[in-house]
């Protein structure tokens, strides 16, 4: 089988190409805007921009791969809500793009959403949950699946939550690792105690993304961590496996952040449907700190 990831350069991105690199069966193109952050060792590797139509077109047609991961996308939820075209291009546009060159070439999609289609008025919640996105990240992503739900392609849509990792290019933190370097500075951080997620530990996500592209499985599907926790249960967790300062995590309320965008309060996933469908089995947090900090001593 042949599988194109766009984003390859990406936390999740970079996951599935070491994950993609084992499969034997697995003939991998990686793609990233970029000139890649890792060797490819086992794949080929190509610079895309998914917003220009013409080099999707291109290289879809060229390579022909069975299936697209798409993890590529604009996810920094205050830029989205600041710079809404470009917000629009990455997120919206580059589907569209995307949506004709599999319906063209007979690939199924499988496209990478989140929790933030979500306005955070309950939570854990099932894929069958009503979207109602309180920001603008969110409604570029909802966008885009409502364009994939309505085109004629074969799909799967998988929705992801607070994902964190270690990647090779550390330009972007993520929530562990910014508490985990806060703290060993001895800096004192404030972090919100009343919203709530199922953090999502990058090899996990990498892995439902794999399954669901062997699988060809259509429909959405919830795949995140199962421990549901607030952001100050996640930092002092961190600080705790660590051996870090815990006295030096303040907790504090979403009414003391002034963010450019609104974030939903509560919500993570009930995974179930993708263990029983899927075979997906995440970690535990506690588990994914234990990799992430394998991963930091190599």
């Amino acid at each position: 089988m042949k599988i194109l990831v766009t984003g390859a350069n990406g936390l999740l991105g970079q996951k599935l190409v070491s994950l993609l690199q084992e499969k034997e069966d697995i003939e991998l193109i990686a793609t990233a805007r970029g000139k890649s952050v890792q060797t490819i060792t086992r794949g080929t590797f190509y610079m895309l921009d998914v917003t220009d139509k013409n080099q999707v077109d291109t290289l879809i047609s060229a390579t022909k791969p069975d299936v697209i991961i798409h993890t590529a996308a604009m996810t920094q939820v205050d830029d989205c809500e600041t710079k809404r075209d470009a917000c629009v291009l990455n997120n919206v546009t580059a589907i569209e793009h995307l949506i004709e060159a599999c319906s063209k070439n007979g690939v199924h999609l499988v496209h990478v959403s989140t929790d933030f289609i979500f306005d955070g008025t309950h939570g854990p919640l099932d894929e069958t949950a009503e979207p109602n996105p309180v920001n603008f990240y969110g409604e570029s992503k909802l966008a885009a699946e409502r364009l994939i739900q309505a085109s004629n392609i074969s799909w799967s849509i998988l929705r992801t939550v607070l994902v964190y990792g270690v990647t090779n290019d550390m330009s972007r933190s993520n929530i562990v690792l910014w508490v985990k370097k806060s703290l060993e500075d001895g800096k004192t951080i404030s972090v919100v105690n009343d919203q709530w997620r199922t953090p999502t530990l990058a090899e996990d996500l990498a892995q439902g993304c794999y399954l669901a592209a062997v699988k060809k499985a259509t429909g959405v599907f919830n795949i995140s961590g199962k421990d549901f926790v607030t952001p100050f249960d996640i930092a002092t967790q961190t600080a705790t496996f660590f051996k870090l300062d815990t006295s030096l995590i303040q907790p504090t309320d979403s009414t003391k952040f002034r963010q450019p965008a609104r974030r939903p309060m509560k919500t993570g996933f009930i995974i179930d449907k993708a263990k029983k469908e899927l075979g997906y089995e995440p970690h535990s947090f506690l588990e994914g700190l234990e990799i992430l900090s394998k991963q930091l001593t190599h």
